[in-house]
């Protein structure tokens, strides 16, 4: 069997045969139970090409066991260090500032908002301003566009903005298979509610194809669940995405490739402008396209 350069692979031998499979990663990677148990509930562990989220899951002798490099990397970091960890409290970047609203560059690994180490609290202690909230929200693993209002009465000036339907929102993503078609509207109701997205081809690749997607809603999760529904889920989506695959590659990405590329609309308290700000695709995105054959973007 080929090793991978971005998977760690390891054979279950006849000692380790009938342990589960927290306990068998806690002793592969010198963690604890419980640290080994957030990486299987990470969906972050593949036993023979599935992913496998069951933390008594049952091995048996000859089973093949992977987990990608960065994955290994942070359950191994001390658990304090894990809470706080440096890239947590890193500088977040503004994209733009328009008086009261400004645009920021979320990473990675953080959620937007109501937990101390989100994006939120972090801008807070940034910019000296406690007064700061988010008007919306991305996943912890969506990188991109993230909008904040500096007083309360932005604030909710911008949530009435985001009722309506003139918030342009951009996204891409890395999604798996070939996409066939140029465009593809996809029109389908989430949790009852209409929920609309535009997906457009960007390139295809070895295994997965890069697109552009304009969602006219926003409901939760909305891009991962409708690109799953087509049968593209975006790659690196434990929740969504695929429970099984032949291709290494796929099982090697840690995060979920989508990214909010642009945000435009409306200035919520001064009327004719526009707030409209564009995020570069991170690094590794960009690492991950080059891993499909697409290149540098």
């Amino acid at each position: 069997m080929r090793k991978e350069p971005n998977l760690e692979r390891r054979i279950v031998g006849r000692p380790d045969a009938g342990r589960s499979l927290q306990d068998f990663l806690a002793a592969w990677l010198g963690v604890s139970r419980r640290a080994a148990k957030a990486v299987i509930d990470g969906r972050s562990v593949w036993v023979n090409r599935r992913c496998v989220w069951i933390a008594h899951h049952t091995l048996k002798s000859g089973d093949t066991v992977e987990l990608a490099h960065a994955v290994m990397a942070a359950a191994r970091r001390p658990v304090a260090r894990r809470e706080i960890a440096p890239e947590d409290r890193k500088h977040v970047r503004v994209l733009a500032e328009f008086g009261d609203f400004l645009v920021v560059d979320k990473p990675a690994g953080l959620l937007s908002a109501d937990d101390p180490h989100s994006v939120e609290a972090i801008l807070r202690e940034q910019l000296g301003d406690p007064a700061i909230q988010a008007v919306h929200r991305l996943d912890r693993d969506t990188t991109g566009c993230l909008l904040f209002a500096r007083s309360e009465a932005a604030w909710q000036a911008a949530v009435e903005v985001f009722k309506t339907h003139l918030v342009q929102k951009q996204y891409r993503a890395i999604v798996v298979g070939r996409f066939a078609h140029p465009h593809v509207t996809v029109d389908a109701p989430l949790d009852g509610q209409s929920a609309i997205s535009h997906v457009t081809r960007e390139a295809v690749g070895d295994e997965a194809s890069f697109l552009r997607i304009r969602i006219e809603t926003g409901r939760t999760n909305q891009i991962r669940r409708h690109l799953s529904s087509i049968r593209h889920p975006v790659v690196g989506d434990r929740m969504f995405g695929l429970k099984s695959a032949r291709d290494p590659r796929l099982m090697s990405v840690p995060r979920q490739m989508l990214h909010a590329s642009a945000l435009e609309l409306p200035h919520p308290t001064a009327k004719g402008e526009t707030i409209k700000a564009h995020s570069p695709l991170p690094a590794d995105f960009r690492a991950t396209l080059k891993l499909f054959g697409m290149g540098k973007r």
